[in-house]
């Protein structure tokens, strides 16, 4: 890459940056613009976490297109909407360091998911549905109660996935 073509890119950067910051004093009820969109128009890849969220935005559960999704370090309680199922692009899912008590079998519809971090949360129970999920990489479960029946019948079923456990 030639020197003009790196100055060129990195303007380009910096512009889709301010662009995004302007959004976000935009932005009307703590609805966050993503830089992915601020340059293309659409999100790939939604970065949500350390936002003190209480719930996930319904918003968030209509980018079909999202292929990794960030939504750790917050406050969410409860279990995840069902409508997670509909995320078919996801590849990589971070939802640890919430207080999440339950995961929908709606997740096992995501056939291209490859990473799941599902690590400290209240998780007591998992849905044989997880097992679907063939093409993932990591799951991690670390620092939650779930049991272990559970976890016997998913790691059957995926063999060539990673377990982290604690």
């Amino acid at each position: 890459m030639s020197n003009i073509n790196k100055i060129i890119l990195i303007a380009v950067i910096i512009l889709a940056s301010i662009f995004a910051i302007a959004r976000l004093a935009q932005s009307p009820g703590g609805q966050l613009p993503v830089l992915g969109e601020a340059i293309t128009g659409h999100c790939a890849v939604l970065d949500l976490s350390n936002q003190d969220l209480k719930a996930l935005p319904a918003s968030v559960l209509s980018k079909t297109n999202l292929t990794e999704l960030d939504i750790s370090h917050n406050q969410l309680t409860g279990a995840l909407p069902s409508q997670i199922g509909q995320l078919k692009n996801l590849k990589k899912l971070d939802t640890s360091y919430n207080q999440l008590t339950g995961v929908p079998a709606e997740m096992g519809q995501l056939e291209n998911l490859e990473y799941l971090d599902l690590s400290y949360n209240k998780l007591t129970g998992l849905p044989n549905e997880l097992a679907n999920l063939k093409n993932l990489k990591t799951l991690n479960l670390a620092g939650n109660n779930y049991s272990q029946q559970d976890l016997q019948i998913i790691q059957q079923k995926l063999t060539n996935t990673n377990f982290i456990l604690k």
